[in-house]
């Protein structure tokens, strides 16, 4: 069996890299290199089935420095924390290069959405949000589409959320 790859040691090699470049100091490559906030959420559903599956759901906030924290919600069976904190560390260096005026964040939830119902991913979705939403905001960290979700996942989000916060469109993209 293959040696799985560890994103985020291969993503924070690839920063030290370009860190030796410009001669970036430890502390400020440290302070740069460590996520702001990991939120691991387990997010139990009823399946039509009858029977209570139990989800992990992450969200990864990286960097503040620029702005409120941006990135996607992934649905796929391999989501981990590890892939969270290496693409949240990668939009965070996307945001700057392109001095867009955020930072990165990036999570989702370990799960086949093929498998899933449209009810069941609705459920999933919603109550993913219920567990997480603390975390999110408009001054703090708006969720996008990524791998696997969509328009009616981001609105699943944004009603979810708004039920919980008032009325907030602005919370998904």
């Amino acid at each position: 069996m293959a040696e799985r790859i560890n994103n985020y040691e291969n993503t924070n090699r690839l920063f030290d890299k370009a860190a030796d470049t410009i001669n970036l100091p430890e502390d400020e490559r440290l302070l740069l290199k460590t996520p702001f906030r990991e939120v691991q959420v387990e997010v139990p559903v009823r399946m039509s089935n009858g029977k209570i599956e139990v989800f992990l759901g992450y969200r990864v906030q990286h960097n503040t420095a620029r702005g409120p924290m941006k990135g996607g919600l992934r649905f796929h069976p391999h989501v981990d924390i590890d892939e969270a904190r290496s693409l949240a560390s990668l939009m965070t260096w996307k945001t700057a290069l392109v001095d867009v005026p955020f930072g990165g964040a990036k999570g989702g939830i370990a799960c086949d959405p093929q498998r899933l119902t449209e009810k069941e991913l609705e459920h999933l979705t919603r109550r993913f949000t219920t567990r997480i939403g603390l975390a999110w905001g408009l001054h703090t960290d708006i969720p996008a589409p990524d791998v696997n979700t969509n328009a009616q996942v981001m609105a699943w989000i944004m009603d979810e959320y708004s039920q919980r916060y008032g009325y907030t469109p602005g919370i998904v993209t």
